[in-house]
């Protein structure tokens, strides 16, 4: 971002209904003072909406926001919060907006499910990006041209940076101001915010799946590590060097330690995530098998359908059925 006497105009784009409370107090933690003495530039700092007036958050806050779209027309950092009514399309207006923002050179931002609203802006097309990881089918299914991480905390494009779910705005910020104005700056914020100045890991770590409990440190260190890197190539000689031993001794300790070998708790892992992607979410099958790790939606399909007896299809639409009878129970 390059240097500027005057303020650098930060704005935060909010809906009504729509305005991720957790989100905006980080943006407006990170921007809405006056942080100078650690380093950081002036910031003018406000909320955007299409229509000013009173608007509520999504607890039910009531806000007033005095700045429509026009601001983004000068603003130098544009953020979005949370977008989690996915049936209302952001408007025309808005996705222009956007658009011009970030062709004039504005640095795009977004917090949990924002992302929905860069993707269909076209802002993240050919891109790595990451979202909640509750969302990250959603979002693959929906945008088939953007390439979804939900192993991350936050992903920088340069110009357009995604960040996870809640406290991932955290970081995601803490992120772009070491890129900007350097660790100091960052540090000394995250010191003011008392938080960590950077989180290692990943949102995999906070997904509800089944993990083999471990008692030995340096390997649990290691399995947390690839649970959060399902979808790399992950080789026993690669696992080996991040637990500092050879293969053979790896693998005889993985044994010892987990009753099983690399390979089949790999497998388990990846098949676990893939179900859990094929419960809830509308994710192609493919975008499953690269998510997951299988590489190729043949090889995935094999070996889900080795392991479960039915086909990745079925699982689906067998897990659709006892949803909808289960609702139905409840309605009764």
């Amino acid at each position: 971002m390059a240097a500027t006497s005057r303020p650098l105009v930060v704005s935060v784009v909010v809906a009504d209904g729509l305005v991720g409370s957790f989100g905006l107090g980080v943006c407006a933690e990170v921007f809405g003072y006056d942080r100078r003495h650690m380093g950081l530039p002036r910031f003018d700092f406000a909320l955007v909406t299409e229509a000013p007036g009173v608007l509520r958050t999504d607890t039910g806050i009531p806000i007033t926001v005095e700045h429509d779209l026009e601001r983004l027309a000068r603003s130098d950092i544009v953020s979005i919060t949370a977008w989690e009514l996915f049936d209302r399309v952001p408007s025309p207006a808005l996705l222009d907006a956007l658009r011009g923002a970030y062709a004039r050179g504005a640095t795009i931002v977004s917090h949990c499910t924002g992302a929905f609203v860069l993707a269909e802006a076209g802002l993240l097309d050919g891109k790595r990006v990451t979202t909640h990881w509750k969302y990250a089918g959603e979002l693959a299914a929906r945008y088939p041209a953007v390439q979804v991480d939900p192993s991350v905390l936050y992903v920088d494009n340069g110009r357009v940076i995604t960040g996870a779910g809640t406290a991932a705005g955290v970081d995601t910020l803490l992120h772009l101001v070491r890129r900007e104005w350097g660790a100091a700056a960052a540090n000394a914020l995250a010191r003011e915010m008392v938080v960590p100045p950077h989180r290692d890991g990943g949102q995999a770590q906070f997904i509800d799946a089944p993990v083999a409990e471990c008692q030995d440190d340096l390997l649990g260190a290691v399995l947390e590590w690839a649970q959060n890197h399902l979808a790399d190539d992950l080789s026993v000689d690669l696992l080996a060097r991040r637990a500092l031993m050879s293969p053979r001794s790896f693998a005889r300790r993985f044994k010892a330690t987990t009753g099983t070998t690399p390979h089949a708790w790999l497998l388990a892992q990846r098949l676990a995530a893939a179900e859990a992607l094929l419960e809830g979410s509308d994710a192609p099958v493919e975008e499953i098998a690269r998510l997951v790790g299988f590489g190729t939606a043949a090889g995935f399909r094999e070996q889900f359908t080795r392991r479960r007896g039915v086909s990745p299809r079925a699982y689906r639409q067998t897990f659709r059925r006892t949803l909808a009878a289960a609702d139905d129970d409840r309605a009764a």
